[in-house]
């Protein structure tokens, strides 16, 4: 059987956590932001932690789980 690929672009897109969690940067951050106030810029320059459901998914394509 042949063996599983990571997906590249997910790869590139995430990082893990110590713990094993999937770490993810925000979105809305790419453009247009002089419509945005400036604690909402500072917000999302930050990373957070992918929600269960997409935990899920992102391990399997990283060749997690």
């Amino acid at each position: 059987m042949p063996k599983q690929k990571t997906h590249k672009g997910v790869a590139k897109r995430v990082k893990l956590t110590k713990k094993g969690k999937i770490k993810r940067g925000q979105a809305f951050h790419g453009h247009l932001m002089t419509g945005k106030s400036g604690s909402r810029r500072r917000r999302l320059k930050s990373t957070i932690v992918a929600n269960k459901g997409d935990q899920r998914r992102l391990a399997r394509l990283l060749g997690l789980r």
